[in-house]
């Protein structure tokens, strides 16, 4: 039985653990181990993000997922940007990823939020999967005749 919860300051360690081991999945060296903890100290104190983070009952964490809340003109109302969701390659499986996105779907309600948005690698079938067994439905960032793009300045 998997168990979701928001981890409190005390936690932070573990938050930044699976933050480093997701960074490390995707093959990266930025940003450094001491970068990822001071982020995520400081965003544990923001009331604008909640972290999640997820194991089998009685077991460490072994999942996390990151939402940001934002108000929305085009809602009139926040919407959720669920930021990252990461289970543990040996913790896969086992249902922890759907329960995290459960529990962020939850708990962006209970924020009032009118939307849950992420995004997901095109190459990601078993994500996709599961986004779309929750009732997420899936929008191409590019096309035609339009194109979104996401925009970034780096310093």
């Amino acid at each position: 039985m998997a168990r979701v919860w928001v981890p409190g300051p005390e936690e932070a360690d573990a938050v930044a653990r699976l933050l480093r081991e997701f960074r490390d999945w995707y093959g990266r060296q930025q940003p450094s181990d001491q970068s990822v903890a001071a982020s995520v100290a400081r965003l544990l104190a923001e009331p604008d993000t909640d972290f999640l983070l997820a194991g089998a009952e009685g077991a460490a964490p072994a999942g996390v997922c990151a939402l940001r809340y934002r108000h929305s003109v085009w809602m009139g109302a926040d919407d959720c940007w669920l930021e990252d969701l990461f289970v543990r390659r040996e913790a896969q499986g086992q249902g922890l990823g759907r329960e995290l996105v459960r529990a962020a779907v939850e708990r962006a309600r209970a924020r009032g939020c009118r939307r849950v948005e992420l995004d997901v690698d095109e190459d990601n079938a078993a994500a996709r999967a599961l986004y779309r067994g929750l009732g997420f439905d899936e929008h191409a960032k590019t096309g035609p005749p339009e194109h979104t793009l996401f925009i970034a300045r780096y310093l």
